[in-house]
């Protein structure tokens, strides 16, 4: 006795069909999704480490700060050893402790270094000779890109704050050696608002 195979009519096709094509919506649609989502975290990742590594260069250089006054580039004047003007070439300019030498090089240990804002970019420049002139070239290194601001709060063994240093009470001679207290940095991201850090410079 034959067997009677039924087949499927038009209308159940046609439903699968469109089942389907919901099915596949659904899941192209979830794809994409995830797939935003994992570009929008790595590139959230990239952002804040990009951010820690600025901030740990400023905090480094600052914490290893040395009262190490410059020479300027016509040998005639003195640069403090920290320096920081609203209207200055860099939002602020130090000598540090602390450079590693490995090759045992015929150089100093210390380091000066200096930071500013360029096109939104923060930037940090250090030379490989302190009492440097105009033909020795700074090293550029990026730091961090969308920047709106960096500034400074330095504070003097009294407690009182300053935007610069030296303080209007310590300009000349006197506040070339001279070391904040404590300086407060002040990085300004649009995407992230005021970023602060207190550090204790000189004891």
């Amino acid at each position: 006795m034959r067997r009677l195979t039924r087949a499927f009519t038009l209308i159940e096709v046609l439903v699968a069909l469109a089942v389907f094509g919901i099915l596949s919506m659904l899941a192209y649609a979830t794809l994409g999704s995830t797939l935003s989502n994992a570009d929008y975290l790595t590139d959230r990742m990239d952002r804040l480490q990009s951010i820690q590594r600025a901030m740990r260069y400023l905090t480094t250089d600052l914490m290893q700060s040395a009262p190490r006054p410059v020479r300027s580039e016509l040998g005639d004047s003195y640069t403090p050893a920290l320096y920081s003007t609203l209207s200055g070439d860099f939002a602020i300019e130090l000598t540090h402790m602390g450079w590693s030498n490995p090759a045992g090089l015929p150089r100093s240990t210390m380091q000066r270094v200096a930071y500013r804002i360029e096109e939104g970019t923060l930037l940090r420049y250090h030379w490989i000779v302190l009492d440097r002139t105009y033909s020795n070239e700074p090293i550029v290194t990026e730091l961090l890109d969308d920047v709106d601001s960096l500034y400074f709060r330095f504070f003097d063994p009294s407690g009182e704050s300053s935007e610069i240093w030296p303080p209007q009470t310590q300009q000349g001679g006197g506040g070339l050696r001279t070391r904040p207290r404590a300086v407060e940095i002040i990085l300004s991201l649009p995407d992230q608002g005021d970023l602060t850090r207190l550090l204790e410079v000189a004891l």
